[in-house]
């Protein structure tokens, strides 16, 4: 066995064994970042020193952008390392089976995997719970919340004893365009919420995420923080997440959000002057399936080497589908022009 065959392949998208792409549309990224004031603190970070082991200001800080109690806040490496935290805690706690969406990022799947935890078909059935809203690949509301946290919110009845652990992902609350979230504050206090600033603020090259427990989880909190190693995020990424709550980077994202909605217009609507089949997102991405062509796996693959990079969503079991982030006029010129050459090749 070649030592490469051991490795798993992981199917993401941004930068490839080809490098970064001219034109990235694979990556859900905010296109009209990075974000200066958060590129500029991430540049000036201290990288000589350690951060404070305990992130006490910056838990305080993000704590009191929430509006939560500074415990409720944890501090995860990334979104993908929590990710993995998360299920070997419950699958140390006996958990047997977990509940991902039918479309959703690899990594839930991929770390039940590595604990051994099933798949289960109903979320009720389930010990470790995901859901991502908006949604990835089609940037929409998660539809198949638990009946103990939908009807037990919504009547004001007590909270059961014991539940599923169920984790909200919020990397893309921050890029909404339209549309609202499907759950209220007090419903929102009873899961786990894990947030990604990177992607919103342009700057996916740094990874740092944090959590905010929900009501009454202190065990759970402690449990995870034992789980945790030391200093999981680094200098550049403390510097990241506390530009984050600084108002001036708060109010540059509120402005790159109409940006990115006239671009999201024009795109597509070029898309469907092409002939593609564009599905409704609430986000700055979307899935659409192209214009007929033989082979996707094959055009893609010619719009790569011209540069241009698209997510095949094949492995969010939207087969004959593509993800596409939205991108600036010039990167949407530059796809019409190629999948016009491919197809007049063709």
């Amino acid at each position: 066995m070649s030592m490469s065959s051991t490795f798993l392949q992981r199917i993401h998208g941004g930068p490839d064994a080809r490098g970064v792409p001219h034109f990235d549309f694979s990556t859900n990224s905010n296109a009209c970042g990075p974000c200066p004031q958060a590129l500029a603190a991430v540049t000036q970070a201290d990288a000589m020193h350690y951060p404070d082991a305990s992130y006490a200001a910056l838990r305080a800080q993000l704590a009191a952008f929430h509006g939560v109690e500074v415990q409720r806040v944890l501090l995860a490496g990334s979104a993908s390392e929590f990710i993995f935290r998360i299920t070997a805690w419950v699958a140390q706690q006996g958990g047997r089976h977990v509940h991902v969406p039918p479309h959703s990022y690899g990594d839930y799947a991929q770390a039940a995997l590595a604990w051994n935890l099933g798949r289960a078909a109903q979320a009720d059935d389930a010990q470790l719970l995901w859901a991502c809203e908006p949604s990835s690949p089609l940037g929409g509301r998660h539809a198949c919340w638990p009946g103990w946290l939908v009807d037990g919110c919504a009547s004001g009845g007590a909270r059961m004893p014991t539940r599923p652990v169920l984790v909200l992902d919020c990397a893309y609350a921050p890029l909404r365009l339209s549309g609202n979230a499907s759950l209220s504050d007090a419903q929102r206090a009873q899961v786990w919420q894990l947030w990604t600033p990177n992607k919103a603020l342009g700057l996916t090259g740094v990874r740092a995420a944090y959590v905010i427990a929900p009501l009454d989880a202190q065990a759970a909190v402690a449990a995870l923080e034992r789980l945790c190693p030391s200093w999981p995020v680094g200098a550049h990424g403390v510097a990241m997440l506390q530009a984050w709550v600084q108002p001036e980077v708060q109010a540059w994202l509120a402005a790159s959000l109409q940006t990115l909605r006239d671009w999201k217009i024009r795109q597509i609507g070029m898309l469907q002057a092409l002939g593609w089949t564009c599905l409704p997102s609430e986000t700055n991405f979307f899935c659409a399936q192209p214009a007929p062509a033989d082979d996707l796996s094959a055009v893609l693959q010619h719009l790569r080497v011209a540069g241009i990079k698209l997510r095949d969503a094949t492995s969010f079991g939207l087969s004959g589908q593509v993800r596409l982030g939205v991108q600036p006029p010039q990167a949407q010129d530059a796809l019409k022009a190629a999948w016009q050459s491919i197809r007049e090749m063709t």
